[in-house]
Order: C-alpha cells, then sequence, then structure tokens
C-alpha cells in the first residue's frame, strides 16, 4: 500500500511540509503532491519514487488534452497494477513528476480560454521548479496525446535542459480525430469549458480501436476518476488542434527523440508522422508502433509493451 508524503511548494517562496510519512520498505513506491505557485497560476505536480528521490534521473510527463497528469498516468485499477505508468518508472529507478497545465485536474482553471502556448509556460515552471528541487540540470519529457504539443514546443525552447523526449500519441494536421474537432470549432470557441459526463469518458478508447484492446474495469474506473476530477473540461486545447496545427517543428528538436503510438490510433499514424521523424536532426531517434494498442495506449493491452519501449529508450545509454 502506498504512502504519501504532501508538500505545498511556491515557485521561487517557501518549501511547506503537509505531512510525513514513516519509514518506507525498500522499493515501496511513495507519492508527493507539490504546488508551483507563479503569478496568479497554482500548478499542481504530482511526483512518484522509490526509496529516496534523490540522485536519480528524472522523468516528467505532459498530459493530453481531457485529463490530468496524475488520473491520466498514475491510474490505480483495482487487481490490476500494472497499469499505472508513473508506478512502473518508480520501479525503474525514476523520479518521475506529472504536473496539471493551468485549466485540468487541481490546478488553476482560468475563466477564459487557456491556450497550448500557456501550457508550455506551465510545464516550464514546473520543470524550473523540478530542477531547482533536485539540483538538476536536465529530466527526460514524455508527452502523450495534446501534451506533445505544449511539450514540443517545450523542448523547442529549452532543448539545453532535456535529457531525452518521448513523443507518443502525437497527433498531425490530417489526423482523423483532428478532422472531427474541426468541424466543432464554434462550439468550443463560445465555450471555455464543458461538462463530460461518465459515460462520455469511455468512447476514447474504442474510436478507430477495437472492444478486445479495452478492458472494461480499466475502462470504467478511468471514466468514474475522470469524471470525478474533470468537472469542466477546457475547450482552448481542441480549439488550438483544430486551428494552429502543425505547433512543433521537429527540426528544432535536436534531443534524442523516440516517436511511439498504437496500431489503432485515431490521431497518430505512419503517413502523418515518419516525415515529421525523419526530419528529427539526433540520429539518435527511435519509431516505434505498438500492437493492441490505440489513443489511450497506456490504459489498454498494449500498455506493458509500451512501457518497456519507454523505458528501454530511457535507460539505453546509447540514446
Amino acid at each position: 500500500m502506498q504512502k504519501m508524503r504532501h508538500a505545498m511548494i511556491g515557485l521561487g517562496m517557501a518549501l511547506y511540509a503537509m505531512a510525513c510519512s514513516p519509514a518506507l520498505a525498500a522499493g515501496e513506491v511513495v507519492g508527493v503532491e507539490h504546488w508551483v505557485e507563479n503569478a496568479d497560476t497554482r500548478i499542481y505536480v504530482w511526483e512518484k519514487f522509490t526509496d529516496k528521490p534523490t540522485g536519480k534521473k528524472i522523468v516528467v510527463l505532459a498530459h493530453g488534452s481531457a485529463t490530468a497528469g496524475k488520473e491520466s498516468f498514475d491510474l490505480q485499477v483495482p487487481g490490476k497494477p500494472s497499469y499505472s505508468l508513473m508506478d512502473r518508472l518508480a520501479r525503474e529507478g525514476f523520479d518521475v513528476f506529472a504536473l496539471d497545465t493551468r485549466g485540468f485536474g487541481r490546478s488553476t482553471r482560468p475563466d477564459k480560454h487557456m491556450t497550448t502556448g500557456q501550457a508550455k509556460e506551465d510545464l516550464k515552471a514546473a520543470i524550473d521548479h523540478i530542477l531547482k528541487l533536485r539540483g538538476a540540470s536536465k529530466v527526460s519529457l514524455v508527452a502523450w496525446s495534446w501534451g506533445t504539443q505544449y511539450g514540443g514546443m517545450y523542448v523547442m525552447d529549452n532543448p539545453g535542459t532535456v535529457d531525452k523526449y518521448v513523443t507518443y500519441a502525437q497527433m498531425h494536421v490530417d489526423s482523423p480525430d483532428v478532422a472531427r474537432r474541426r468541424a466543432r470549432i464554434d462550439a468550443f470557441r463560445e465555450n471555455a469549458y464543458i461538462t463530460i459526463p461518465e459515460p462520455g469518458w469511455k468512447p476514447r478508447f474504442t474510436s478507430m480501436t477495437p472492444a478486445e484492446v479495452n478492458e472494461s474495469d480499466v475502462v470504467s474506473t478511468f471514466a468514474t476518476i475522470a469524471a470525478k476530477v474533470e468537472t469542466k473540461s477546457p475547450t482552448g486545447p481542441q480549439l488550438d488542434l483544430a486551428t494552429a496545427l502543425p505547433m512543433v517543428n521537429p527540426r528544432l528538436i535536436p534531443v534524442p527523440t523516440m516517436v511511439i503510438h498504437g496500431q489503432y490510433d485515431d490521431v497518430a499514424d505512419t503517413d502523418g508522422l515518419l516525415p515529421f521523424f525523419a526530419s528529427l536532426p539526433n540520429p539518435q531517434k527511435k519509431y516505434v508502433v505498438i500492437p493492441n494498442a490505440g489513443h489511450m495506449m497506456h490504459l489498454q493491452k498494449g500498455h506493458q509493451l509500451f512501457q518497456h519501449e519507454v523505458v528501454g529508450f530511457l535507460k539505453d545509454p546509447a540514446s
């Protein structure tokens, strides 16, 4: 059973300990909450590690356009612990962080539309804090879906702080799902947020993806938690995806990079992403397609192979 410690951290301010856990068994995964305060935006960051967090390689996870970091990457499914990407990375020896950008989860929810550019700034604030907290100079970044847009923008602007970059389920301008979002531009412009009921969180698992690729209890657990945490979902990311692609220039991403997606993904495919991959300037790069997986790859039956590929890339001294 995981024990939790809490911390509230203001960017450039004091560190406040909220609670401390007793001594931990070797290898036990620990969860810690952080808050990064910058001007009028309060950013939630969830951390996981085993034993002590210091002296480890750091991984930062960037969520997509629907759910926040903790719910995306640390889903706890009863009887199926393998679905937490954060737990897997922590057990592999990494110090792992997942933020909620503004508009999502526990972070500040602005009244007006939030943008992908603002999410990039939230990611920068979180990484700046993490580097200072750990006395480190670099992190590895793993970005999912819309996270590949603000994550990729961050890498373009701050390549010196990124060791390796994993971009997974990355959309492109001709993605089938992005085309469907363009039909809703007016609705996105009129409403800064929409409410998604619990059943509405489930279809994302089956868009262009066979039902047998999913486990029903995983889908139900995700939908229940997503509806509870994301009481209203920002439409700013949808508006940017429908109108502003491409937002990332692969020629400006100089770090070792892995492009990875599921075979059934409705936003990521070889036709759209192989040209992106070919334009990456660093020769240490890898392109992977995961079977038995769609856009929700880390929560589908191909999740363990996906985790294996991510861990291998992050640990490989040659990449």
